[in-house]
């Protein structure tokens, strides 16, 4: 599949086969759901907790006699019954993760990857640099190009002045090749590949 590339200012700059298998799939709802659900519940802390009987510190005396007093029979102040007790079946620290095998994950990631260039959402640009830090002429650049909620994928090496001018621009987000992922690429409306991105995936997929 040919594919125009552009540079940051709006000229063209030559074309990029893209690889049918990588960029030419059709969607998967149901891989995509799959892959965001193992994303979101990895990066969860799990450190959410409360007490349990055991670790509540109060006595461990029988409150009142078993019979005779007309109340509910209770041999411990520590439940959940009574104020200042414990929870019952409250949450414990835990781990959220769950496994997604390998090839389900580069699946869901080609089938982003897809999705973008069906929906006409995919951007390929010769290379991302600035001359300067400058968050404002980056930011006049970017919304030329109709970029105003957008991944930008780099090389391995990100340019210093374009990540720092980009990094306080609202709905845009700046990841070398290394770190991109299905969920990024799909909350946000387009993708913007570098020439080299291109490349480091055509060359992880091979």
């Amino acid at each position: 599949m040919k594919f125009n590339i552009t540079t940051l200012e709006g000229a063209k700059a030559g074309s990029v086969e893209l690889d049918e298998a990588i960029f030419g799939l059709e969607p998967r709802a149901d891989i995509l759901q799959r892959c965001v659900r193992w994303q979101l519940a990895k990066r969860r802390a799990g450190t959410h907790a409360v007490q349990t009987r055991a670790e509540v510190n109060r006595t461990g005396k029988k409150v009142y006699r078993q019979k005779g007093t007309g109340n509910a029979r209770h041999g411990s102040a520590r439940v959940g019954l009574f104020r200042g007790g414990a929870r019952a079946f409250g949450p414990v620290v835990r781990s959220h993760a769950h496994d997604l095998p390998k090839k389900v994950r580069a699946l869901a990631l080609k089938h982003a990857l897809s999705s973008k260039a069906k929906s006409e959402a995919l951007v390929v640009v010769d290379d991302i640099t600035a001359a300067d830090p400058k968050t404002k002429a980056l930011l006049a650049r970017l919304t030329k190009l109709g970029l105003t909620n957008a991944l930008i994928i780099g090389g391995s090496e990100l340019d210093a002045n374009f990540k720092l001018a980009s990094r306080s621009i609202p709905n845009i987000d700046v990841l070398p090749i290394q770190g991109i992922n299905v969920y990024d690429i799909l909350r946000r409306e387009k993708l913007v590949l570098t020439k080299a991105a291109v490349d480091a995936l055509e060359a992880r997929f091979k």
